[in-house]
This record gives C-alpha cells, sequence and structure tokens, in this order.
C-alpha cells in the first residue's frame, strides 16, 4: 500500500475523539485537507462490529471542475451535527438506525426532519468515535484505504463490500419512501 503511514495512523489511532471535544472551542481538529475515519462503541446495525474502522471521508472533496471549500475540521463537525442532507455518514447511520427519511422545505432536500436528526446527533454523541489524519490529497489516500480495507459503511468504490448491497438498498427504500411522504413541516 502506498499510504502505509496514513493507514496505520487510522487502523490503530494514538487518540480516538468524541463529539464533546471535537464540537468544544478550539477543538482538536486542524483546519487542513486529509482523511478521517469512524468507529462506533455500539453497532449502527447488526453485524456490524463495535470499535472497528467502518467508514472514511476527506475534506476537501474533489469535484469534475473544482475542490471544495472544506477542511477536516469543518466536515468532521457537520457529521457530528450537521443533517443527513450534507453528510452521506449520517444518512447512512440514520438508516441503519431506523429513523425515517423526510423531505423538508421545498420537498427536495431529505432530512431526518429536526426531532430526526437531535435523535441521531444524541446517538453518535454517546457512541461515535472520530480520528483522522492530514494528507494534501485526501482523495488519493481515500481510494486506496477503501480499496485495501473492510469498511462497510462507505458506498463510493467499494461494490466489493460485502455489506455493499444491503446497505445501498437500505438507502435507496428510505429515499422512496421519503419521496411517497408528504413534505414534513
Amino acid at each position: 500500500m502506498r499510504f502505509e503511514a496514513e493507514r496505520v495512523a487510522l487502523l490503530d489511532p494514538e487518540r480516538l475523539w468524541s463529539a464533546g471535544e471535537v464540537l468544544g472551542r478550539p477543538g482538536p481538529v486542524p483546519r487542513a485537507a486529509g482523511v478521517y475515519g469512524w468507529r462506533f462503541t455500539s453497532a449502527p446495525h447488526e453485524g456490524l462490529p463495535v470499535g472497528k474502522l467502518l467508514y472514511v471521508g476527506i475534506a476537501p472533496r474533489r469535484m469534475a471542475t473544482r475542490t471544495s471549500r472544506q477542511n477536516l475540521r469543518s466536515r468532521v463537525r457537520y457529521h457530528f451535527r450537521g443533517n443527513a442532507e450534507g453528510s452521506t455518514l449520517r444518512l447512512t447511520l440514520g438508516c441503519l438506525l431506523g429513523l425515517e427519511l423526510r423531505r423538508v422545505g421545498s420537498g427536495r432536500r431529505l432530512t431526518f426532519t429536526v426531532r430526526g436528526e437531535a435523535e441521531l446527533s444524541a446517538w453518535m454523541a454517546e457512541h461515535a468515535k472520530v480520528s483522522w489524519v492530514e494528507h494534501p490529497q485526501p482523495w488519493l489516500l481515500e481510494s486506496e484505504l477503501i480499496a485495501n480495507l473492510d469498511l462497510p459503511l462507505n458506498l463510493d468504490q467499494n461494490k466489493r463490500n460485502t455489506f455493499y448491497a444491503k446497505l445501498r438498498a437500505m438507502r435507496a427504500a428510505a429515499r422512496e419512501r421519503a419521496r411517497e411522504l408528504p413534505i414534513s413541516t
């Protein structure tokens, strides 16, 4: 593997950080580019391991025509307190935990509503732990990690994972159900 030091740092981090620590001021997460990894002290779904690296994400995200302006600090903090529309991790966890996805606002955005997002934030505050590693081109490291590790909560670039089909179906069913329901206020 090309990024051995970074892989080791995410698989066996010196420290795992909780929501309270990450969301505190000034907070430990750097305003830098890199990859973050998530573990949970309670399995978000039957059959998923506890305490093992289950998901990696990056900041900034590289898109076809530009690179996002996000950094590790903004992205990790958003995962802890944002909503499912802006966080693939939150969308995945909410679906796995059985929260109801709904259309909100104009009807184009999908979230777990204020109540569901608060429930998800509380679950994450109790069970989610995160670590990170700085890297100037995190998309390269992310691709390498997904190709070589068992990361069941990542869908992008991860069709070979045994949990892929189940997770993809759960998320699709949640989206389909949300489109059938009236817009939530």
